[in-house]
């Protein structure tokens, strides 16, 4: 089972996303604090993650810099509400770009692409 790290500030999107997700067979762990990330990357071996770039606690692009420090392969999908990262820098170095949506298709899209040949997808 392909197994989902949330990474999201705003609770209903972390709740939405999980039961989505769960609902697609991927085993799934959210948090909303950036600073336990990289611990629960390494506890938890997820097999993607799913990234907001604003949040109270810290620039998601910042963090997502750092993930691809310590674990250069993890594929980490960016959702963001704002369209305008797109052409940032530091998105490029991101999987896949989603702008959130109360439909999860291109989400969902997107993560079984990333997570192609783990089970769950």
């Amino acid at each position: 089972m392909a197994k989902v790290l949330i990474v999201d500030d705003e609770k209903s999107i972390r709740t939405l996303c999980s039961e989505e997700l769960e609902d697609e067979g991927y085993e799934v762990v959210a948090t909303g604090r950036c600073l336990d990330v990289l611990e629960l990357i390494g506890s938890t071996q997820p097999s993607a993650v799913i990234l907001d770039i604003r949040m109270e606690d810290c620039n998601g692009l910042d963090l997502l810099q750092e993930i691809r420090n310590a674990y250069p392969d993890l594929p980490v999908i960016l959702n963001t509400a704002y369209d305008s990262y797109r052409e940032d820098v530091k998105s490029v170095a991101a999987d896949h770009y989603v702008v959130k949506s109360f439909d999860l298709a291109e989400l969902k899209a997107k993560l079984a692409v990333v997570c192609k040949g783990t089970s769950g997808s």
